[in-house]
């Protein structure tokens, strides 16, 4: 690793991979605001909210794999400024779209375009920070994406009756493209060191990740706990709030707004605290056992019907936050040149998961709904199946983490 100035490498490295990261997580969360107004003008059902928006789920995590093949090989200057061009051709076809069909393909391209805003980040990081920093770094990240969400809340809700989603979107293309340049001529490039290596290989240690008894327990709760959130976060906050808890959109977008503040600050806890805590004995892992179990608790509290809405969903912002934390400890298990393949794979999943999620959840409203329940039942009735599953795999991630009497060896990768 070349030796720099850490202002410099600031600069250099981590803010504009934190501008793309806070335009991935403003376009990931930004339909939650706009659901009900696509509603009305397209005709949508609960069902086709739920696929049009996690449409880019589904394309975030069908790039995951290739994602990753393409950071070890290419380095994430490259990978990102050219996906994020990508992105912008999304967000202008989805600015202009006038049908379900348009949005969706646009909604897709926008996730592939953003695939690596994350990943990316992580290999950057990697590759110009030493070891010590990188859970600082996983926080301060994070909470640029916290930032995102913040901005797709309140003052996206406070933007539209001034220039509509379509101008929102028109917006949002032109700073997708600056920041793609500002990633290509301000990361350094490095040397990646698997230029030579035969895509089957590579495949090959991707298998060998899978493989991983760790990639294992840390992958259910990431998938169910944190793709779960995402999948409330990115679109059924606003219409729970408003169908559940009576608010008006207004209203439901400053819950929205708590919550994400909630998610902003948790991050930048991380960020400020996490080296501080592993000196003093408090391990990340303890981090994430901990925001996990206070985040199923609230879940379980706004199911049950308890008040005040806003806070409940600022503590669930805050607990379920210290799931970004996964990333830096499942990469500790492997070699760091298989960094990139490990932190896409577990991204892999967890867009699954959010994908299921988020479309299961409007099908399950929907049919509860035709069944003659009611809408507050049906999405309560939702929101806890969803709880139960989330509950099992925090189970799973609390058994596996408990010290074995004949542990296996844990090589590296």
């Amino acid at each position: 690793m070349a030796k720099a100035d850490p202002l410099n490498l600031w600069a250099r490295v981590f803010l504009p991979f934190a501008a793309g990261y806070f335009l991935s997580y403003l376009l990931r969360t930004v339909n939650a605001v706009i659901a009900p107004g696509l509603a009305r003008e397209l005709s949508l059902s609960a069902a086709d909210l739920g696929l049009l928006t996690s449409a880019y789920l589904l394309a975030f995590a069908a790039f995951q794999i290739p994602l990753g093949l393409l950071l070890d090989r290419y380095g994430p200057r490259k990978v990102e400024a050219s996906l994020l061009l990508l992105a912008a051709a999304g967000t202008l076809l989805f600015a202009f779209g006038t049908s379900l069909a348009q949005l969706t393909v646009a909604r897709s391209l926008i996730g592939l375009g953003v695939s690596s805003c994350l990943m990316a980040a992580f290999k950057g990081f990697a590759q110009n920070f030493p070891p010590e920093r990188q859970a600082s770094l996983t926080g301060a990240i994070m909470a640029s994406g916290g930032l995102g969400a913040v901005s797709a809340s309140l003052p996206l809700e406070m933007a539209l009756p001034l220039i509509g989603w379509r101008g929102v979107f028109q917006g949002l293309t032109f700073l997708l493209v600056l920041v793609a340049a500002w990633l290509f001529f301000s990361v350094p490039q490095r040397d990646v060191g698997v230029a030579r290596e035969s895509l089957a290989a590579q495949l090959k240690e991707v298998a060998g990740i899978l493989a991983h008894r760790t990639f294992w327990r840390y992958a259910p709760p990431m998938t169910l706990v944190t793709g779960g959130f995402m999948a409330v976060q990115g679109l059924w906050a606003v219409p729970w709030l408003m169908n559940v808890n009576g608010l008006s959109r207004h209203q439901a977008a400053e819950v929205l707004f708590a919550l994400n503040l909630a998610m902003l600050v948790s991050h930048l806890g991380i960020a400020a605290f996490a080296t501080r805590l592993a000196r003093a004995g408090i391990r990340p892992a303890a981090l994430l056992v901990g925001g996990y179990g206070l985040a199923l608790a609230v879940q379980a509290a706004m199911v049950a019907g308890l008040e005040p809405a806003a806070l409940l969903w600022f503590v669930y912002g805050l607990g379920v936050s210290g799931g970004s934390l996964s990333y830096a400890q499942l990469s500790g298990h492997f070699a760091p040149s298989l960094s990139g393949r490990v932190t896409t794979t577990l991204n892999l999943l967890l867009f699954i998961g959010a994908f299921v999620l988020q479309w299961g959840l409007g099908v399950l409203i929907d049919g509860l709904i035709l069944s003659g329940f009611t809408e507050t039942v049906a999405y309560r009735s939702t929101f806890a199946a969803m709880l139960v599953v989330q509950v099992a795999a925090y189970a799973w991630f609390l058994l596996e983490g408990r010290p074995s009497p004949h542990p296996p060896s844990r090589g590296r990768g």
